[in-house]
């Protein structure tokens, strides 16, 4: 297998290329090619939040959590300020990753149903996380142009992944992934497909057909107001990784 090119990080046309995700992880997290992120995320890793003022913050491009071979790819907005940008790992160390990874562990797609830093031993089941922006964003809102130069960094992890299913957290994911898809050869219908919650679209393509899921985002805007429920969440979750062909854990911690 060939390996993905993305932009330099300085934002220049010239590309480099990887042959691992392992590789691509560790060059996004020199990444500084969005001037107000970066300043941002370091901003918050310097003042840091009240709770959390003895830690020492990530504060850099938080890279994608889970195995190389993942055939089920999650797909959220962008790390939170005092979660991964916190912690150094998706969706890690916030009220949003609680949620997500309790359901997550419920249908068999990770070990444990918390996530509170780096080493506490999660391990996720035939599924990668990953984000269309990389870096925590003032007010969670990356910009568009902000989207769009990360978006390198999404096309390339997609390249090396070859995953069978996606399920994408909310419509600002859904509209960066799509262009993404139709760059790397799924073919994307015109109009493309409206996002909602439940919305499952598939897409032929030179490797295979692509499942694409919607799913509310995991964020507290959504689960303490009930728009999104833990069964809710669970039901998409489910039906992606069967799409995506994953074996997954039991109750018990075994394979099923």
């Amino acid at each position: 297998m060939g390996g993905a090119g993305v932009s330099s990080a300085a934002g220049e046309s010239s590309s480099a290329t990887f042959a691992t995700v392992g590789d691509l992880d560790a060059a996004l997290v020199d990444c500084r090619a969005c001037p107000r992120l970066v300043a941002w995320r370091e901003l918050v890793a310097r003042e840091k939040r009240a709770a959390f003022r003895h830690q020492e913050y990530w504060g850099r491009p938080v890279p994608g959590l889970g195995p190389a071979d993942a055939s089920l790819l999650i797909v959220g907005l962008a790390p939170a300020a005092h979660g991964a940008n916190r912690t150094g790992r998706m969706f890690t160390g916030d009220r949003s990753g609680d949620v997500l990874f309790a359901a997550m562990h419920a249908v068999g797609l990770a070990t444990q149903p918390t996530a509170v830093h780096a080493d506490d031993g999660l391990e996720l089941v035939g599924t990668r996380i990953t984000a269309p922006v990389h870096c925590a964003p003032p007010d969670n809102k990356p910009t568009p142009d902000e989207r769009e130069r990360c978006g390198g960094w999404l096309r390339a992890e997609l390249a090396l992944l070859r995953p069978r299913a996606v399920m994408v957290l909310g419509g600002f994911g859904w509209q960066a992934l799509l262009p993404v898809l139709a760059e790397a050869g799924w073919a994307v219908p015109r109009p493309r497909p409206k996002f909602g919650h439940g919305a499952h679209v598939e897409l032929a393509g030179e490797r295979g057909p692509l499942h694409v899921f919607g799913c509310y985002h995991v964020s507290q805007q959504n689960t303490f107001t009930g728009r999104l429920t833990p069964a809710m969440l669970e039901e998409v979750l489910d039906r992606a990784a069967h799409a995506a062909g994953v074996v997954r854990l039991t109750p018990r911690g075994e394979v099923s």
